[in-house]
């Protein structure tokens, strides 16, 4: 795995609309370029955010709607 070290404290962070008022879920920064999604805690955002790349991140959202990742 690569580490790879970016300012990402000017970035704009939402998190899912399906969160609500929730504390405890992730956060994304979206349309940044390069094709990359950071994803960080939204408990701890001054810590590291875990960044993937856009087609990663697209397949995980995909299996996740399409419930192939149920408990």
């Amino acid at each position: 795995m690569r580490t790879v070290r970016a300012d990402l404290s000017s970035l704009s962070w939402r998190k899912s609309t399906y969160s609500d008022t929730q504390e405890d879920c992730l956060e994304i920064a979206d349309n940044i370029p390069g094709g990359i999604v950071p994803v960080r805690d939204s408990k701890r955002p001054h810590a590291r955010a875990v960044i993937f790349p856009s087609a990663a991140w697209s397949a995980f959202l995909a299996a996740v709607k399409g419930g192939k990742l149920a408990p």
